[in-house]
């Protein structure tokens, strides 16, 4: 097998939080993933009778999915690895929510998460988020002096809106960018701008960050390509969430179709890696 690229959709990217319309089942959730070509979703792993219902139509349809789980103590993981150990999955995205101000406290927490990883031979990712122990990019790149092998889940557009970097971001903000890319085996797909976490696609004031965005991916893709087995898969969550990350208008209605920007955005990274795969051998990150 050659290395493979896997697009999801966010579960909780589905969630539309109207005033005055209901949310759509959990099956038509699924059945709108499925038929939109997706090739699997995020599911929440916190809530064992959902992650259930989700990945039993998952895998009834031959689709992936990777376990959301957001601990906040080492044995908080324990409970996420025996359901995915029964219910499977590509992968644990870890989302650290604590908050230490010093790199001494994050140590043991990452430790201990990586050693019940494992022990239970499942692979666990750790996402940039804000909020999170991951909050800050230059925290982040500190714990990374700490731990140069650890695997992440790079969700850039928290970084972008943290450090409001300057447009046109510059060399210095692109190589910490890169190095957090370096360290990815998997990413989340959210374009940002320097003041909003999510901007729409088709917008034309958000080409820029659109460019930047799928410039960041590009590097992103072809050093994970470097990095991984030659039958490895990369998993891309696309994760365009409800309001407030939505922006909405003096009505409450959102400003853009959020399920419509997600097909366009797997559309565009489909098309991305085909275009890196299809390259001759050898091809350096940008």
């Amino acid at each position: 097998m050659a290395q493979q690229l896997r697009v999801l959709q966010s579960l909780w990217a589905m969630e539309r939080r109207l005033a005055d319309e209901g949310e759509w089942p959990l099956q038509t959730q699924l059945a709108m993933i499925r038929d939109a070509g997706f090739d699997g979703a995020g599911v929440r792993f916190i809530d064992p009778v959902f992650a259930r219902e989700a990945t039993s139509f998952l895998r009834a349809h031959g689709m992936i999915w990777q376990a959301q789980c957001y601990p906040k103590s080492v044995g908080d993981l324990k409970p996420v690895l025996e359901l995915v150990a029964r219910l499977g999955a590509d992968h644990v995205n870890l989302q650290p929510d604590v908050r230490p101000r010093r790199l001494a406290d994050c140590i043991p927490l990452l430790e201990g998460w990586r050693w019940l990883a494992a022990e239970a031979g499942i692979a666990v990712h750790v996402e940039t988020h804000r909020d999170r122990m991951t909050t800050d990019l230059f925290f982040m790149l500190d714990l990374l002096d700490c731990f140069p092998d650890l695997r992440l889940t790079a969700d850039l557009s928290h970084y972008l809106v943290g450090r409001e970097f300057a447009w046109p971001v510059d060399d210095v903000n692109h190589a910490m960018i890169h190095r957090i890319l370096d360290n990815a085996w998997g990413i989340h797909g959210r374009i940002a701008s320097r003041e909003q976490v999510q901007v729409s696609l088709g917008f034309p004031q958000h080409q820029g960050w659109v460019s930047l965005f799928m410039g960041w991916w590009d590097y992103g893709i072809r050093s994970w390509r470097k990095r991984a087995g030659p039958d490895a898969t990369l998993t891309f969550l696309c994760e365009l969430g409800p309001p407030p990350y939505a922006i909405t208008g003096p009505d409450g209605r959102e400003l853009s179709d959020r399920w419509q920007d997600a097909l366009v955005m797997k559309d565009m990274i489909r098309a991305l890696w085909d275009r890196i795969a299809n390259e001759p051998q050898g091809a350096l990150p940008h």
